[in-house]
């Protein structure tokens, strides 16, 4: 899935942990073979080929996926939408690739294969169906916080209740470590690698930012990044980061992504509502918003680095 995955557990049965270990990397490398688009015998890949013209049966972990998904879709209005990938080769945001800006003609020739309510999923069959030719699935802004809840699920049947699972910029977080909960802090967007702005303690929580610090390029100091506004064909502009405290991995994860996209005070207003989920959106303007949940439960460092 393109990120680093890291296993903590506390406990005094080094053995059991090891096995439960190699049992959670391999449901994640399984997960990777059902959902990467990067796989070509994917289900991902498999339901893009097909698009336009046949259904594609599926395993159940990827309907799971592309369920919450669509529910994604519906409390941002769109804004998260796992059909962003017909935007694929457009924008290239890896640091080896020839970065350059798309010409806007086109991107708008595929804006109209953007669109969430064309991803059709039939549970009696188990198939999926894209309406249009030329849409594609991409499941980069959720698919790990579901390989993490899984993983949290497969400590849990091997007995152990103390751990710590990091997925790139997702986290799960299970009983304590020892005596005391497990922290995390909450990445300074500007500032230097593994340089934190605030900090907090967790139990039995998922945590996941989403940030325009990540993948990038600058272009006449304007910063373009990976977080891509389905509606414009290009990346979202009103937030730095985008942090999401849940019970759920895959909740958070992809919160994360449609919450930067709807902008810091839209993004806001659905966390406020919705239940179970906090969260701590780093504006473009370098403010701090803290959901009201979490007020007393977020300890400020430092204020976040203000720059380009």
């Amino acid at each position: 899935m393109g990120s680093e995955v890291r296993v903590s557990a506390w406990t005094t049965d080094e053995q059991r942990a090891v096995r439960a270990f190699e049992e959670v990397f391999d449901e994640f490398d399984r997960l990777d073979r059902l959902l990467s688009v990067w796989h070509p015998g994917s289900d991902v890949s498999r339901i893009n080929t097909a698009a336009g013209r046949e259904r594609v049966r599926v395993e159940r972990e990827t309907l799971d996926v592309l369920r919450v998904a669509q529910q994604m879709s519906e409390w941002t209005g769109g804004k998260f939408d796992v059909t962003f990938g017909a935007l694929s080769g457009l924008w290239k945001f890896d640091h080896d690739q020839d970065n350059r800006i798309p010409p806007a003609s086109d991107v708008h020739a595929r804006l109209p294969l953007i669109d969430y309510k064309g991803l059709e999923l039939d549970a009696g069959s188990e198939t999926v169906f894209l309406r249009k030719a030329g849409m594609r699935v991409h499941l980069g802004g959720i698919g790990k916080g579901y390989a993490v809840d899984r993983a949290a699920a497969i400590l849990r049947a091997q007995g152990l209740s103390d751990f710590l699972i990091q997925a790139g910029g997702d986290f799960y977080a299970g009983g304590r470590r020892g005596s005391r909960p497990w922290r995390t802090g909450v990445q300074d967007p500007r500032g230097p690698a593994n340089q934190v702005f605030a900090a907090m303690d967790l139990y039995d929580e998922t945590f996941s930012t989403s940030g325009d610090y990540e993948r990038f390029f600058m272009k006449d100091g304007r910063r373009y990044h990976h977080i891509l506004d389905p509606d414009e064909g290009a990346p979202a502009r009103g937030c730095r980061s985008v942090t999401i405290v849940a019970k759920q991995a895959v909740l958070a994860d992809g919160l994360s992504t449609g919450v930067f996209i709807l902008g810091p005070q839209a993004g806001m207003a659905l966390i406020e509502k919705l239940p179970d989920v906090e969260g701590v959106i780093v504006t473009s303007r370098n403010e701090v918003l803290v959901s009201s949940g979490l007020t007393a439960r977020l300890e400020r460092l430092r204020a976040p680095t203000d720059a380009p």
